[in-house]
């Protein structure tokens, strides 16, 4: 899949350009949460990170493209689960990674401000589709050893519960929620080898 043309990546094998990039990265995510999207500036970036303004936009051309990195790249947790063949398993195991992505406040926040930008800013609008799509793809390379691939708006219907629970209701996503989005999930699974709606 093709970069979006917002977005540019250092010059590769490059590891001085590699670690100014982590370095403005970690600044940003520390102070993404005390100042807010419109409060992280080029201008404070480059002073806090001890970079100029031109690097800055050399690596991201546009804000949306430096918060699309700061949601895709964020910090390991080391829970991202690894591949299954038992679908549930699976999709309890990133359910529960997801949580814990979007629990860190810098995460947190860059996904919100991209998405309440992307109706009026294109640039943000082609961040939140870039980031869709990346966990997509990401969940059905998960899925591979179970031979089971879903279709996008079967993603939705696992993610959109968890996403509604910690942006619309402010609440908590237990365990127990988790596990019962998934069982709900799995009643729902096309079955295997079943045609979806654009075969019919």
């Amino acid at each position: 899949m093709n970069e979006p043309p917002h977005r540019r990546q250092p010059t590769p094998g490059n590891p001085r350009v590699q670690r100014t990039r982590n370095r403005v990265l970690a600044v940003a995510r520390e102070l993404l949460p005390q100042v807010g999207p419109a409060g992280l500036t080029y201008a404070l970036l480059a002073e806090r990170a001890d970079v100029t303004r031109q690097t800055l936009y050399r690596h991201w051309p546009t804000r949306a493209a430096l918060l699309f990195d700061l949601v895709l790249e964020g910090p390991d947790l080391g829970n991202y689960p690894e591949p299954g063949s038992d679908v549930g398993a699976v999709a309890t195991a990133w359910l529960k990674s997801l949580r814990a992505g979007v629990s860190v406040p810098s995460v947190r926040t860059a996904a919100l401000a991209v998405t309440a930008q992307a109706d009026h800013d294109p640039d943000s609008a082609r961040a939140l589709v870039r980031i869709g799509e990346d966990r997509y793809t990401g969940f059905n390379r998960l899925l591979e050893p179970s031979g089971v691939q879903i279709s996008d708006d079967e993603f939705t219907l696992l993610y959109g519960p968890v996403l509604a629970r910690l942006f619309l209701d402010r609440g908590q996503v237990t365990d127990a929620f988790i596990d019962a989005v998934v069982a709900q999930w799995l009643t729902m699974l096309r079955p295997v080898g079943a045609p979806q709606d654009s075969e019919r």
